[in-house]
């Protein structure tokens, strides 16, 4: 449908979540400078011979009804020229809340560990935190924290990839 326009003519991006069509807000200068820094670091941070970040790309996940476009994504390297990254291709993803909190950690928690994503942040823009979702059981996270400024997170597949939480929230 996309590649044939039907969506040409809204004025949002949209994401398909368990066979719905939804249209998503309006980002503004916090949500997009909290992608840019994330995006930034990801990719001086993360294996380049091994992972490949992408923002806001589409995330294929259709054994549930659902392409989302997470925020951030580091994906196993490869070429995604005849298909969206899948759930098995994702090492980490990361959403940026701004006024979607509540179902950034509830509805995309659960789809997300549905899928069988290893690691799920979700970065809270109002409270200047990151809560770190981890092992994915059914459709849930069994291991969730939440890392806030003075504290660092490096996602799983790279212990050595620091994020000064801090760091990230000034502006």
């Amino acid at each position: 449908m996309v590649e044939r326009g039907a969506f040409d003519h809204l004025d949002r991006k949209i994401e398909l979540i368990r066979g719905e069509i939804r249209q998503m807000n309006p980002a503004g200068p916090i949500h997009d400078g909290l992608i840019i820094y994330l995006t930034s670091w990801s990719a001086r941070m993360s294996d380049p011979n091994t992972v490949l970040v992408s923002s806001q790309t589409g995330l294929n996940l259709s054994p549930l009804a659902s392409q989302p476009e997470p925020d951030v994504l580091w994906v196993r390297k490869a070429r995604y020229l005849d298909r969206h990254p899948g759930a098995d291709d994702v090492l980490l993803a990361i959403e940026v809340a701004f006024s979607s909190l509540k179902n950034d950690l509830l509805e995309k928690a659960e789809l997300y560990a549905e899928a069988g994503i290893v690691e799920y942040w979700v970065v809270d823009s109002e409270a200047k935190c990151i809560h770190v979702l981890r092992n994915p059981h059914q459709n849930a996270y069994a291991d969730r924290s939440i890392v806030k400024p003075g504290e660092t997170i490096c996602p799983l597949v790279d212990p050595q990839a620091l994020l000064d939480v801090g760091d990230l929230f000034i502006g």
